[in-house]
């Protein structure tokens, strides 16, 4: 069986990548999106499990204490985390997983996960960013400004992905996501396994 891929998913707030991620593992059946620890409150219509695993404080520590996350960030006050454990099951399984999480996380998961593939959604320009989140109707227009200036600071490190995504568009930008996965799965390397299975003595 072929190991699952992780498609580590990064971009600035605003950009549409939570929408591009849902869209990807709706289209492909063997993707899903990994399931964060988190200590924030659930917000209404979020389900435990699904949206993230909401947990306390100490809980949380506890994890942090025992090595179980792959990485873990506190993002705006709250921390966020990536089970080790979890993904790893997932993968082994055959099970392909989106992450998605911000730069500093990303560059935590390259150091110590082989074989991801990491990918930067771009927005246009800053200022359709500043329009997608106020259009949104959740941050005041001082916590927009802030998740701004973070934003700048990311789209310096775009460089340091795969591949990089402008949504521009959101069909076109999908599409584009799409073929990224479709065409990783397809890799020599990925697929030398199930082809030693189908064609046996041919392969060396």
């Amino acid at each position: 069986m072929m190991s699952g891929i992780a498609f580590i998913v990064s971009a600035p707030s605003g950009t549409g990548k939570t929408t591009l991620c849902r869209m990807a593992a709706e289209r492909f059946p063997n993707l899903r999106n990994s399931v964060s620890y988190t200590t924030r409150k659930r917000r209404p219509g979020e389900v435990n499990g699904v949206d993230y695993w909401f947990v306390d404080e100490e809980t949380f520590a506890g994890m942090v204490e025992r090595g179980e996350f792959l990485e873990y960030a506190d993002v705006y006050g709250k921390r966020y985390g990536t089970s080790r454990k979890d993904l790893e099951d997932l993968l082994d399984k055959g099970v392909s997983v989106i992450l998605e999480i911000d730069v500093q996380g990303a560059a935590k998961v390259r150091e110590k996960l082989d074989g991801g593939v990491f990918v930067f959604i771009l927005p246009p320009s800053l200022k359709a960013a500043e329009e997608r989140l106020a259009s949104r109707g959740k941050d005041t227009a001082e916590e927009i400004r802030r998740r701004l200036g973070i934003a700048a600071e990311e789209i310096r490190r775009a460089s340091e992905y795969d591949y990089i995504v402008i949504n521009d568009d959101l069909s076109r930008a999908f599409e584009e996501f799409s073929s990224i996965i479709t065409a990783e799965k397809a890799r020599s390397a990925r697929m030398a396994g199930k082809i030693k299975e189908l064609f046996g003595g041919l392969v060396g």
